[in-house]
């Protein structure tokens, strides 16, 4: 059972990505996670994607392996019974205002060692998601075919996973902290922050302070070699080097060693370094070109496999599930779990592995607001205490 944090306790009180990510990271990894919502479900309850029966998958697959609870926090004694739930557990994450209520020296006064960590838009306290966030950061004018006058978000909500798991790990930090000082202590983390640091982290950011500004480049991977090409029955695969070793692999699973010797010498360029390779990419991809237009994919993907090519084949989201092994039971990753309301599909596990088998529970997304009874029962002596 991957129940490495078993005894950790958590209270989410949160909505759509980020808090709910931390929240599932901690839970997959066995800590006991409550989330409270607002009774009648929160403002992501019914997000799609949806399933059949319309039940929300995305709500489902954000809030597995956590007990859910509705209360209802427009009142005192909502508001009341989620501090004690704050409480007893001794460690929240939200990203709800944190203010009334929800204020951290309020929460603190029955708990000196709270933790709380609170994810904000932006550091001054602004309104921000993952797509306005997107659009500050400047990449969408280097997605793929971008133009100054239609930039293109991707559809991966990229900041809100690095701010969810750096959550995650804010939390584990403060806890160890705690155990070692007995200090809780609040958290601040901000979603734009979070984009921020990790293009600073690439060289993003240094590299536009200093120039030349980057401009977009399609598929090419930057600074290096990769591209996508198309086979000659119309699927296209993605193709990368980015050491020398795959650099060899790459010619020759295509047979192009000499044509690439050859092409060095005529544009007096280094293809045994990123530069050059990157500096020579149009006439490599040309000549790259005519190998896989030649061939079906079928031979293409059995001979870049041979070749240890490092490559991947573009494929729908549909075909990832319907067709590629590693989004299968195949992969210990998944189970195909039965989920309220919604029946049984394929669900992930946490992508760590620990050297014990995943808990089945991990997999399991509870109805919303099933276990509000059970646990507040654990609260009624607390209550009758206070």
């Amino acid at each position: 059972m991957t129940d490495i944090l078993k005894g950790l306790k958590l209270v989410e009180i949160s909505a759509f990505i980020a808090a709910p990510l931390a929240g599932l990271s901690l839970a997959q990894m066995g800590a006991e996670v409550i989330r409270i919502d607002q009774r009648g479900g929160g403002p992501d309850a019914a997000r799609w994607p949806l399933s059949p029966e319309g039940e929300s998958l995305y709500w489902q697959g954000l809030n597995k392996a956590k007990r859910s609870v509705q209360l209802d926090l427009r009142h005192e004694d909502g508001q009341r019974t989620a501090r004690a739930l704050v409480q007893d557990a001794g460690m929240l994450v939200t990203n709800r205002p944190d203010a009334g209520w929800l204020d951290y020296d309020r929460l603190r006064e029955h708990r000196p060692d709270l933790i709380m960590l609170a994810i904000r838009g932006t550091h001054d306290g602004r309104g921000a998601i993952d797509y306005t966030i997107q659009a500050r950061t400047g990449l969408p004018f280097l997605t793929g075919r971008a133009r100054a006058d239609a930039p293109v978000n991707q559809m991966l909500p990229a900041w809100d996973a690095v701010c969810g798991l750096l959550a995650a790990s804010g939390l584990l930090a403060a806890e160890r902290r705690r155990r070692e000082t007995g200090m809780g202590g609040l958290i601040e983390l901000s979603l734009e922050d979070c984009a921020l640091w990790m293009l600073g982290n690439l060289g993003m950011l240094a590299e536009a302070e200093l120039g030349p500004a980057r401009q977009p480049t399609g598929n090419d991977v930057f600074g290096a070699f990769g591209s996508d090409f198309a086979t000659r029955d119309g699927r296209r695969v993605m193709v990368a080097a980015l050491s020398n070793r795959q650099w060899h692999a790459l010619t020759e699973a295509t047979g192009t060693t000499d044509a690439m010797d050859h092409l060095a010498r005529a544009f007096d360029v280094d293809l045994t370094t990123d530069a050059g390779r990157w500096t020579a990419r149009e006439p490599i991809k040309l000549r790259l070109a005519q190998w896989f237009s030649a061939r079906d994919h079928a031979c293409v993907s059995a001979t870049l496999t041979r070749h240890r090519v490092l490559w991947g084949p573009y494929q729908t989201i549909t075909e990832l599930v319907r067709d590629d092994p590693t989004c299968s039971e195949a992969n210990p990753l998944f189970a195909r779990v039965a989920q309220p309301g919604a029946g049984a599909y394929l669900t992930p596990g946490i992508p760590l592995d620990f050297g014990t088998p995943r808990s089945p529970a991990s997999r399991q997304a509870h109805p919303q607001g099933a276990d509000t009874d059970d646990v507040l029962s654990r609260l009624r002596p607390l209550f009758a205490q206070s």
